[in-house]
Formats: structure tokens, sequence, C-alpha cells
């Protein structure tokens, strides 16, 4: 019997479990650059430990982004009821971690919405740690999500009382990345900043280039990283190595993909 691509080989035992959110260029089988590099390093490191999280996308990327845009602000009312947040949330639990597994789940771009929302969702659920024994991490990296939001506020709470454990949120955005926090703390707001980074020349808040522009060396930084395996490199770096979210073991695994992988 052939074993599966990302068999379990070291025994660390489930002791983590890693789930990514990606932005919202990707499909459940289409990635950009940093989307498709990150995957396949992550898999190498934590093998059947890293689990990708799809059916939350949208055929359109616009759609996905409408949708981060309107709900960056608050916690869903009801998150098992919406598709998104239910479809996320079941595959955390499907995948059947430990009651003593660390999670962590980590974010891009306008995944870090959805990942923000889902966190929230599993968070209520695990009050009483009828769930998980360990408070879960999360990474929201290139980040849509707005610290003066209530969503993030809210994500703030539930760490001061023990549900989430680190929460990784300015160490991981890109400097000058003028698309950090654009969903703002209202519906309008957002709407507006998502305007404003698109036609800059228009605001007085953001400086070109435009978001739209997807030069490899002059468009916007979100969207030249986007296509970028550094920024696969460098966001293992600060999650497994600097703040070892997975542990020592998982930190050595990583620093040696890391130096001895040809990418």
């Amino acid at each position: 019997m052939t074993k599966d691509k990302y068999h379990k080989t070291s025994d660390i035992k489930n002791e983590y479990m890693v789930f990514f959110f990606a932005g919202g260029e990707t499909q459940d089988d289409k990635f950009n650059i940093f989307t498709g590099a990150f995957i396949r390093l992550m898999r190498e490191i934590l093998e059947i430990d890293f689990l990708f999280i799809k059916a939350i996308y949208y055929k359109s990327p616009m759609r996905n982004v409408i949708w981060a845009l309107n709900n960056a602000q608050k916690p869903i009312v009801n998150p098992e009821n919406n598709k998104i947040t239910s479809a996320a949330f079941n595959q955390i639990l499907s995948a059947h971690p430990e009651s003593d597994t660390q999670l962590v789940i980590v974010s891009s771009s306008s995944g870090s919405v959805v990942a923000a929302q889902s966190a929230c969702f599993l968070a209520e659920k695990n009050i009483e740690n009828n769930l998980f024994k360990k408070p879960f991490h999360l990474v929201l990296g290139a980040s849509m999500v707005s610290p003066n939001s209530e969503l993030y506020k809210t994500l703030l709470h539930y760490q001061q009382t023990g549900i989430i454990g680190t929460i990784i949120f300015e160490d991981i955005q890109d400097e000058g990345d003028t698309s950090f926090g654009v969903g703002g703390s209202t519906r309008l707001e957002a709407y507006l900043n998502a305007f404003r980074l698109m036609f800059p020349l228009f605001s007085k808040k953001f400086r070109g280039p435009s978001f739209l522009n997807t030069n490899p060396k002059n468009g916007h930084i979100h969207r030249r990283r986007s296509q970028s395996v550094q920024k696969a490199i460098d966001y293992i770096n600060i999650i497994l190595i600097k703040h070892r979210l997975a542990g020592d073991q998982y930190m050595i695994r990583a620093m040696s993909v890391l130096n001895n992988k040809k990418i």
C-alpha cells in the first residue's frame, strides 16, 4: 500500500497542529507564489500536522475581498450559520486533534479575516475547555483586520481570559504595507479605505502605488510580496523559529528545511 506523501514520520505525535487560512487569490487547488511555497514548506516541516483550510473561497478574488471587507469589523453573529466560518470550524474539528493538542491558526491577507472570525467561533465554543485544554495560538499576517476593530478587541479579550494563547499581529506585517488594517472599525471605513488604496491620488491617508498595481518591481508591496517565495520563508521564520508556536522540535525541523532546501 502506498503511503500518503505527507505521512507521519516524526515522534512528535500530534502534539501540534497548524491550520492555514490563505488570502483571497486562493482557490482550493490554485495558489499564488507565496501561498504555494508556504504550503509546500510547511508540509515538509510538519507533515500531516499542517492542514490547509479549504472551501472558504469564492471563485472570484474580488468576492473574497468583499467578504473580508464586510466582516472585518466585529464577530459574526451565529457563525455556525455562516457558510464560510462553519466550513472552517468543521475542518478544524474534523482533523480530530486530541484534547491536549496545541492548535495554531495561521493566516494571510483577506484570509486573516476568516481566521479571526473562526478564532472567535472556536474560542466561544471552548470557553469551558470542552474541546481543547490548551489555549490556541493565532497568527494574523498581512492582515486586513484593524487593531481598532471590535473583532480584534474580542480576540484580545479571549486571550486575556486564557482561551487564546499567543497572537502574532504587528510582528508579521510588511513594513510599508498600506493595506494593513484596511477593514477598519466600520464597513463604511472599510470601503473608503479600499477605494483610497486603489486610487491613492484621491487620498491624503494612503500613498502610492495603487493596490491595483501588481508590477513585480514597482507595484504595491502587498501584491509584490504575494508573488514572493521570500514571504513564505519570512512567515516560517517568525511563526516556527522566532516564536516557536509549534514547539522546539518543529523549530529545529524548520531551521533544517530552510537551511538545506534549494528554494
